[in-house]
């Protein structure tokens, strides 16, 4: 991670991931606008496109804690939503990596759905990323207290005040979802921290950014299939930790192995040539997984999924394979520099992966 400290202005330019959750937030919202005519969406359409209800939980429908964070009720909503995505991103963003706000942000995403339905008495829908932009904030706040931020505390009273202004200023806004949120973008931000440390000792190497981010994208695949495993188990009567700690000790020891080939000559580039037939290999899982979703199963009831099957089920190994391949080329496309630098490598780079590890504390 960037031993970065954050200039105390209240502003810093936004990086990829920030667009990236950007792109993806504005397109599944717009999505619901434009099938609603309009820019704003009832509340209907936003239940049938993911919105997080009373019941999702209890009918196992975890899929709702995340993808109700990418819709919103309007225009309006979506944009102060943005706004504060940008002002505040840009900072942890910068301080902490791609790889480690993307992790923040979903936390914050899945926890604050969570902590705001147990709080809930009644029948309710949300939707929008407020939840997980609250949990940039206490990131945020995490690593001032930690002394590991250089912003003025300005920034945190004006921006938190303002934030609980809103959620208690307006009856429709879920202050469970934003509380829940920022609370767990602390903790989350706390406990990455805590795992820095931890590496220092357990792994030999620093990771780079582009090998960090492709393994949380890797494990994002992987926890809702393995999390779905467990559920089926417990319905079934049996325990699903069994399985659980055996994805883990693998997760465990897919990092160790990363860590080992990235200490070695042009191990940077053997590394990524092999997250690209990895992600290749992800989104063939997916196809197969998708294949069993289509007729006579359609429709699913959940309208981006239904739109898509609509256009895979014809063709699904055909078009699995071709995105597979995509996938794959766009991963070397996007990871052109570090192949060329693991490529020429004579040695120095596991040299300065290790040395940059060993000056590693924490955040």
């Amino acid at each position: 991670m960037p031993s970065y400290r954050a200039s105390p202005g209240f502003f810093e330019v936004p990086h990829a991931a920030v667009y990236a959750l950007m792109t993806v937030t504005v397109l599944a919202s717009g999505f619901c606008f434009i099938q609603a005519g309009g820019p704003s969406a009832p509340a209907e359409l936003l239940y049938r496109s993911g919105g997080m209800y009373s019941a999702a939980i209890a009918r196992h429908e975890y899929w709702r804690l995340v993808a109700y964070g990418f819709l919103h009720v309007n225009f309006v909503h979506l944009t102060v939503n943005m706004l504060c995505l940008v002002l505040w991103g840009g900072h942890l963003e910068k301080r902490v990596g791609p790889a480690y706000f993307l992790i923040i942000y979903l936390c914050a995403m899945v926890f604050g759905a969570v902590i705001g339905n147990g709080i809930h008495s009644t029948p309710y829908l949300t939707v929008g990323a407020s939840g997980a932009t609250s949990g940039i904030l206490g990131a945020l706040l995490c690593l001032w207290i930690l002394g590991k931020l250089d912003l003025r505390f300005d920034f945190f009273a004006i921006n938190i005040g303002l934030n609980i202004a809103f959620a208690f200023g307006n009856s429709r806004i879920d202050w469970g979802v934003h509380l829940g949120g920022f609370a767990a973008g602390l903790i989350a931000c706390a406990l990455l921290d805590l795992v820095e440390k931890a590496n220092a000792w357990a792994l030999r190497c620093k990771f780079p950014e582009v090998v960090k981010v492709n393994l949380t994208l890797l494990a994002c695949v992987i926890a809702p299939w393995a999390w779905s495993i467990q559920a089926q188990a417990i319905a079934a009567g049996a325990s699903g930790w069994g399985l659980m700690i055996i994805i883990a000790v693998a997760c465990c020891a897919v990092v160790k192995l990363v860590d080992l080939a990235l200490s070695m000559k042009k191990g940077l580039a053997i590394v990524v040539t092999a997250l690209a037939a990895a992600n290749a290999a992800a989104v063939m899982l997916c196809g197969w997984v998708l294949a069993f979703s289509c007729w006579p199963h359609l429709p699913i009831g959940y309208i981006p999924l239904d739109i898509f099957l609509v256009i895979f089920c014809p063709n699904p190994v055909l078009i699995s394979g071709l995105t597979a391949i995509g996938v794959g080329a766009v991963t070397l496309c996007l990871c052109a520099k570090e192949i060329s630098r693991g490529i020429g490598d004579v040695g120095f780079v596991g040299a300065s992966l290790r040395a940059e590890r060993s000056r590693r504390q924490g955040l």
